[in-house]
């Protein structure tokens, strides 16, 4: 087995990303550090600006969660049976999801309820945040990279 980024125990070394896919355990963390760096946000921009702040924190940092979560998704369900598939599958994903955004922001426009300043806010706070848990949840994951080598026969271990 040349990776363990799906949850699936290395055969020979027993080293396991224990639980479920890498994937969604990157999607649990980086949500949660998101909204709760979001909900901080939005007490702050309600004390400020009232509910047209809080609701435009809201806003910005669920679009940047949708934004990110589509790729994580994506990895979860075409990383595990094709791997190196997964990596242009993201790159299409991404350009899908530029796009889509902007065709959507420029169609609908801008909310009247919206403050442009938290929802500004709100999506950098949320792209930091996800962003470092997404780095510190890699950092966690034990991924195999190579095959296990095979057990050598006869003394070609250095044991002559």
């Amino acid at each position: 087995m040349t990776s363990n980024a799906d949850g699936h125990q290395s055969k020979q070394l027993g080293v396991a990303v224990a639980g479920s896919s890498l994937w969604l355990r990157l999607l649990v963390l980086s949500t949660t550090a998101a909204v709760l760096a979001l909900a901080v946000t939005a007490v702050i921009a309600a004390v400020m600006n009232g509910g047209q702040g809080a609701l435009s924190v809201a806003f910005g940092g669920a679009l940047v969660i949708v934004f990110f979560a589509i790729s994580l998704l994506i990895g979860h369900f075409v990383g595990r049976n094709n791997p190196s598939g997964a990596v242009g599958l993201f790159v299409a994903t991404y350009f899908v999801k530029v796009v889509g955004f902007a065709v959507t922001l420029f169609v609908f426009g801008a909310p009247e309820w919206l403050h442009g300043r938290w929802f500004l806010i709100a999506a950098v706070v949320a792209v930091i945040v996800w962003q470092t848990a997404e780095i510190i949840g890699f950092s966690k994951a034990r991924l195999q990279i190579y095959n296990d080598p095979s057990p050598r026969e006869g003394g070609q271990n250095g044991n002559a």
